[in-house]
Formats: structure tokens, C-alpha cells, sequence
């Protein structure tokens, strides 16, 4: 195992053995014991008691953080030319159809999310092999195959995310930045889990949300008291 720095034992010697943190807490120790030299981000790991295999306790949604993610997402619209002018209005980077899909045949994939109408769903199918291991295929789910695209397009800009449990039963969504206040931190975190807490399936038994951490770029992790949530 590798030895920890100075400024590695001093974080992990801030935060209390076997402690659980509230909400608020957490934000706040988070942000002090996070020394990077960037802007790291904030990030929650919630370890949910779901079966993930199992179609009828599948966890997916999106939600908007309150104070944004503190990222410039860029954003593609692949719409038609009657569309265009909404995604630009919006706050579109990227806005148009063929020439990106010609683009993306030959593996440009710099943007985080794409938006994009049902007529133009078919076009980028043969696309999945590309856009399906980013993340970036457009899902009704999740808002991005849309007729109001210009409503999808500020959505995102405003600090719109989607999530999805992952095949461990874990979800991780990026919560804001480490620059952001502790209560703009809490606020997001707390969105986000009320969000999950509604999406709890029918179908999942026993105690649901079984633990969370919140963590920043490169900082150890923080446990927080899922009976505060």
C-alpha cells in the first residue's frame, strides 16, 4: 500500500473514526480537508439495497442541484433546422444534425450530453457504439430526447443530471464543486437524495439507502448518517 502524504494523514486524521456525519457535516469536512491545487469536485457514492439485475428494482432519474454542478457542460443539439434556433437560444454549443452525425461516425464525442428529437432517434442507433460507453445516448428518461428542446438544453446548462444505479447496487452523481459554500454543497447533496429516496422501487426490501459517502477529487471519503437523510 502506498504511504500517505502530510496533507493526506492530516484529512484523514480529521474525520472521526466510525462516525457518521449529517448532511451538513459532511459538506463542510469535505471542503476542508480538500487541499488540491484545482477545483476538485464533490461527488456521493449511495449504496442502495436494490438488485440492480432485476428490471422491477432498476434506480434511474435525473434531477436539477439547486446550485448547479459548477461545471460548463457542453451540450449538443441534434435537432432539425425548425429546432435550431431554440437550442442556440437555450445555450446550445453545438447545434445541428448531419455534419455532428458524420462527426461522430468518425469518433468526435467532445460534448457531455446530447439532446435530440424523436424523429432524429433513428439516425443515431447505428451510433450506440460510440455514444452508448460515454454516456452520451440521448434517453427519453432522462429528458433528452425531447420536442422542447430548448427547455432540455437550459435544464442541463442550469445543473440538470441523470443517474443510474450501477450493476454493484451504487449510485455516484458529482454534486458540485469543492469552491461551492457547505450549504451549497448540502443543498445539492440533499436534492439529490430526496430524489433517490422517491424512486425507491416497490419491489426492494429491507433497508434501502444502505450507506453514503461523500467524497472530493483525490480527498478520503466522509460516511454519512443515511437516518438523517
Amino acid at each position: 500500500m502506498a504511504k500517505l502524504t502530510k496533507k493526506q494523514k492530516e484529512a484523514h486524521a480529521k474525520i472521526e473514526k466510525d462516525k457518521l456525519y449529517s448532511v451538513e457535516e459532511a459538506s463542510a469536512l469535505v471542503k476542508e480537508i480538500t487541499k488540491t491545487k484545482f477545483d476538485a469536485s464533490v461527488d456521493l457514492a449511495v449504496r442502495l439495497g436494490v438488485d440492480p439485475r432485476k428490471a422491477n428494482q432498476m434506480v434511474r432519474g435525473v434531477v436539477t442541484l439547486p446550485h448547479g454542478t459548477g461545471k460548463d457542460v457542453k451540450v449538443l443539439a441534434l435537432v432539425t433546422p425548425d429546432k435550431e434556433a431554440d437550442a442556440k437560444e437555450a445555450g446550445a454549443d453545438y447545434v445541428g444534425l448531419n455534419e455532428y452525425l458524420d462527426k461522430i461516425k468518425g469518433g468526435w464525442t467532445d460534448v457531455d450530453v446530447i439532446i435530440t428529437m424523436p424523429s432524429v432517434m433513428g439516425k443515431l442507433g447505428p451510433l450506440g457504439r460510440v455514444l452508448g460507453p460515454r454516456g452520451l445516448m440521448p434517453n427519453p428518461k432522462t429528458g433528452t430526447v425531447t420536442m422542447d428542446v430548448g427547455k432540455a438544453v437550459s435544464d442541463v446548462k442550469a445543473g440538470k443530471i441523470d443517474f443510474k444505479v450501477d450493476k454493484t447496487g451504487i449510485v455516484h452523481a458529482a454534486i458540485g464543486k469543492a469552491s461551492f459554500s457547505a450549504d451549497k454543497i448540502a443543498g445539492n447533496a440533499k436534492e439529490l437524495l430526496d430524489t433517490l429516496l422517491k424512486l425507491k422501487p416497490a419491489a426492494a426490501k429491507g433497508v434501502y439507502m444502505k450507506s453514503i459517502y461523500m467524497s472530493s477529487t483525490m480527498s478520503p471519503s466522509v460516511q454519512l448518517d443515511p437516518k438523517t437523510v
